[in-house]
């Protein structure tokens, strides 16, 4: 699935076709992707104009001159395409050439800047909903989220308060969206690598007894600014289905230290560890035993 350096690409790819301009039309082409689709999900959104093109954890998320937000989850397969009549996508590096079948084409936006964006989802796990901006706080989807790691306010502090007491180990608690929000088995594992720390380490080491800060919490939130900001410039990370808007693919998979590198030596320096795997909550950590402590 998709991670938050996916999901900002995305974004970032979206925002100048799609921000400041109107929905001239609107179009479901099915009833449903991973949930039906409002009954009036078209009515709600032909007309108006985008505000502003933001992001919440994994959500985009598009404010609507109504007062509304369309809320929008790309699952496990979806990606959006740009369609400008004028346009020639010239491959780039990491180019995928896209289906030329448009049977996944489910959703399509017409915009008043000229650009048709379309939504495409082979295994519809993704989905859109339309929602009173006042009303979000009250949203199932977003209720509960944690703070977002690229966030002024998530810091060490934070963190360290958010995994005080907790007994469960250190990955399962970044992974947990109420901890942090946005944070995915790739990336927590990068993190936990590039500040030293074993995926197994109890969550509740980030802070003392007495509730200070530890060593070991400055470095994780470090890390995990560094990995974002890094996947993010990279366009992400492809592994399957991530696409950007131009139908690049992501090239952060070339830059993992541990990811997916079983067996592989450990890229710190003057480590020369081998890269582990193992299967923790369900999901593959990746780790180098030697210097994750």
């Amino acid at each position: 699935m998709p991670e938050l350096p996916e999901v900002e690409t995305v974004r970032r790819g979206l925002q100048p076709v799609m921000e400041g301009a109107k929905i001239l039309t609107a179009e479901a082409r099915r009833a449903d992707l991973r949930f039906p689709f409002q009954p009036d999900f078209v009515k709600r959104l032909q007309g108006q104009i985008v505000t502003g093109l933001g992001r919440r954890a994994k959500y985009l998320m598009a404010d609507l001159a109504s007062g509304d937000v369309l809320l929008m989850h790309l699952g496990m397969s979806g990606s959006f395409r740009v369609i400008k009549p004028e346009d020639e996508q010239s491959p780039g590096e990491f180019h995928h050439a896209r289906s030329k079948d448009t049977t996944h084409d489910h959703v399509l936006f017409r915009m008043s800047s000229g650009a048709d964006i379309v939504f495409n989802d082979p295994r519809r796990f993704g989905y859109m909903k339309v929602i009173a901006r006042n009303a979000l706080d009250q949203e199932p989807l977003l209720r509960g989220l944690g703070p977002e790691p690229l966030g002024n306010e998530f810091d060490a502090a934070m963190l360290a308060d958010s995994c005080a007491g907790k007994k469960t180990s250190l990955k399962a608690a970044l992974l947990d969206q109420r901890v942090v929000a946005g944070l995915g088995n790739i990336y927590v594992c990068e993190a936990l690598h590039r500040s030293h720390l074993s995926p197994r380490r109890i969550a509740a080491t980030l802070a003392t007894k007495k509730g200070e800060v530890t060593d070991h919490a400055k470095r994780l939130v470090s890390s995990i600014h560094t990995v974002l900001n890094d996947a993010i410039k990279a366009g992400g990370s492809s592994l399957r289905d991530h696409r950007q808007t131009s139908g690049e693919l992501g090239y952060f998979q070339h830059s993992f230290k541990v990811y997916d590198r079983e067996g592989e030596t450990c890229k710190t320096p003057g480590c020369g560890g081998i890269v582990k795997r193992f299967t923790q909550n369900g999901r593959s950590t990746f780790w180098c035993p030697k210097c994750q402590k």
